[in-house]
């Protein structure tokens, strides 16, 4: 509110006497009062004067009228534009998680300062007052972070807060604007073959690989030393057949069009183990969720051949739920017998010959994957496979697909308990059935990381499994699981001990493009650009499996050049199969390594924090001494020579991904 009062000076001309002078009354607005949309947080949605499980205020007991419910991790951005003087709340949390496991720390950061900070709270403390200066402040950010190993019941109170101002309303917004800022050089039209350079197959079994690309085309493909069984076809550089022997077969890939030819040595391992390298591909769910069918599908197939990720390794088009049977639907295409006479599950009308649909995918030179429960029923609530695990596989198999993805919902009510031996039961169960059909399938344990899948989810048969909850569980949180599901879980449980060839830890899909914001649109991801290159460069470094899960119809040049950067994915698809992991962290900076087969080194630099900020890579923390060779592989350029380290700016939760070399 302004007032205004005109001022006389004697001594002035009439003109200049008659000034206008306004004054500006302070004013308070409770925080709550705003638009919380932009709230970033963990789980579940932030909540106006109540908790973020719509219950009243309420911290050690104490009831609080006004303030703001949200759970850790959560990021409140207020944009105060240099007109407010102070800042106050209670901070603590809400009575209403009833659980001791509660675990938060409550942080005010003023245009990257901080200015408060809680120390670690748990459920049933009382609150902390928060009284802080913000004079000149333009950008207040608050956040409450989970300190426990889950954010279960880490339910975040703001009690209270309020914003003194004058002049300009405080507004809540979402992360820093940035621009998409391509760095992967377009490819070269010369021949360059990419992707894995090995490849598992069981004796007997169909083998499918093509023969990954760039280049102008027409192009002619090739395959010196391929052994008998198997056939390429000159014109696609799809090779089928099946090796009978088995053993380990070295041949030589090689690709030419009008501008020159290419040559790779690749290795076939004809044997026990499938998934020698991460698994590439693309996955329905967290665009598509319950309304997948098969023009859907076909279209994903057609859509990796298009826009040419089929010439940079990717293989798999995979459905998620919601292909079954629905018990109880209104929708007719959902309905149907869920079974056939001999038990076998049977598909829903929105797929009407799955037989049919995967032999258009393989006829691509693709794979397929497909997904269901060892529970009575899927996470949507579709046909399960509990009682049937043997018929289904068996109709997996007959079907045509090379991937499942056993998703433990509804089993739970299954479940004795969740003793490591119960949690293990479906998928052993299933492990052991896949091995025994006549055409390989990999094996995606989905169960979110319980009972530390990794250190047995290769013995039951897997070749990935879930780490942690799913990444886009809750839209806005993309941002925050991202760091928690992928940094933080990954380091602190030592995962890179676990994965390698044949079983890879999976944290979950490559939330890029255009993804479903669980209130029937697609919309763009709300990762920042800078996030974006920081997710597909921790998948790489942590040799995750890389599914994109946005909508691969519509990618534009920039989410294309993430996926496609043939030196970044030469990382995720080193042969060596050693995972990276954290090698050194201050405050907000990270860099992570990675050893390669050629004995190089791959290192992440990442910065955690609010502003752009200098990370330094240390040869004594990666392991490396003398002069290195240091080479961007967004920029696919030369970085230059290095002593004792590597330094750089890293812009606000960006990298910058390098290979470092002998000279």
């Amino acid at each position: 509110m302004r007032t205004c009062r005109f001022v006389f000076a004697a001594s002035l001309t009439v003109a200049a006497s008659l000034a206008l002078t306004c004054m500006a009354r302070a004013e308070e607005v409770w925080v709550s009062s705003l638009d919380l949309s932009p709230i970033i947080q963990g789980w579940g949605k932030p909540v106006a004067d109540k908790s973020v499980t719509d219950t009243p205020l309420s911290v050690g007991g104490r009831k609080f009228e006004h303030g703001i419910g949200t759970h850790a991790d959560s990021f409140i951005r207020l944009e105060l534009a240099g007109k407010a003087t102070r800042f106050s709340a209670w901070v603590g949390v809400d009575d209403n998680a009833r659980n001791s496991t509660a675990n938060i720390r409550f942080k005010v950061n003023g245009d990257g300062k901080t200015l408060f900070k809680s120390g670690v709270m748990h459920f049933g403390q009382a609150a902390q007052p928060v009284d802080v200066d913000v004079t000149g402040v333009h950008t207040l950010l608050l956040t409450a972070d989970s300190t426990g190993k889950s954010i279960a019941f880490d339910h975040a109170d703001w009690a209270e807060a309020k914003v003194l101002y004058t002049g300009t309303r405080p507004v809540i917004v979402g992360s820093p604007h940035e621009n998409a800022v391509i760095l992967t050089p377009k490819p070269s039209p010369q021949p360059r073959i990419n992707g894995a350079r090995v490849f598992g197959v069981r004796p007997g079994h169909p083998f499918l690989f093509t023969i990954p690309a760039t280049g102008d085309r027409p192009m002619l493909f090739g395959v010196e030393n391929l052994p008998e069984g198997l056939t390429v076809d000159t014109q696609t550089g799809q090779i089928t057949g099946r090796l009978q022997k088995a053993g380990e077969y070295h041949v030589t890939f090689t690709a030419a069009n009008a501008l020159g030819q290419a040559k790779r040595p690749f290795k076939i391992v004809c044997g026990e183990t499938l998934a020698l390298t991460p698994y590439m591909g693309w996955n329905s769910w967290y665009v598509w969720e319950g309304h997948v069918t098969d023009a859907i599908m076909r279209a994903a197939a057609d859509a990796m051949v298009s826009n040419g990720m089929i010439n940079h390794g990717y293989q798999y088009v995979n459905i998620d739920d919601c292909w079954a049977v629905k018990p109880g639907s209104g929708d007719p295409t959902l309905g149907g017998a869920p079974r056939d006479a001999e038990g076998r599950v049977n598909a829903n009308g929105r797929f009407p010959d799955m037989k049919a649909m995967t032999d258009y995918i393989h006829a691509k030179g693709l794979k397929t994957g497909i997904y269901t429960s060892p529970g009575v029923t899927t996470c949507a609530g579709h046909v399960g496979a509990f009682g049937h695990e043997a018929q289904d596989i068996r109709r997996f198999a007959d079907w045509g697909f090379d991937f499942l993805k056993y998703d433990w919902c509804s089993y739970g009510a299954q479940a004795k308990d969740r003793s490591v031996a119960e949690l293990q039961k479906p998928y052993r169960l299933a492990g052991d059935l896949l091995r025994q059909q006549d055409r390989d399938i990999i094996f995606n344990l989905c169960q979110y990381g319980m009972g530390n899948v990794w250190q047995w989810g290769k013995e039951v048969g897997g070749h990935s499994w879930r780490t942690a909850g799913d990444l886009g569980g809750s839209f806005n949180g993309i941002p925050v699981a991202l760091f928690r599901d992928g940094f933080d879980v990954y380091a602190r449980e030592g995962l890179d001990k676990f994965g390698g060839p044949g079983g890879w830890n999976d944290p979950d899909y490559l939330l890029l493009g255009e993804l479903s914001n669980w209130k029937g649109k697609t919309v763009p991801t709300p990762l920042t650009p800078n996030e974006q290159y920081t997710h597909v460069s921790l998948w790489s470094l942590v040799a995750a499996p890389l599914i994109l899960s946005g909508d691969i119809t519509r990618l534009d040049d920039f989410t294309l050049s993430l996926l496609c950067n043939d030196e970044v994915l030469d990382v995720d698809q080193d042969p060596l199969g050693k995972p990276g992991r954290r090698m050194a962290m201050d405050g907000t900076s990270e860099v992570w390594g990675r050893d390669l087969e050629d004995g190089s080194k791959a290192a992440g630099l990442f910065n955690r924090g609010e502003k752009e900020a200098t990370v330094t890579a240390k040869w004594s923390d990666l392991g490396l001494t003398g002069r290195k060779k240091v080479r961007d592989l967004w920029r696919q350029k030369d970085a230059g020579e290095f002593d004792r380290e590597f330094k750089t700016m890293v812009p606000r939760h960006g990298v910058v991904l390098v290979r470092i070399t002998s000279r």
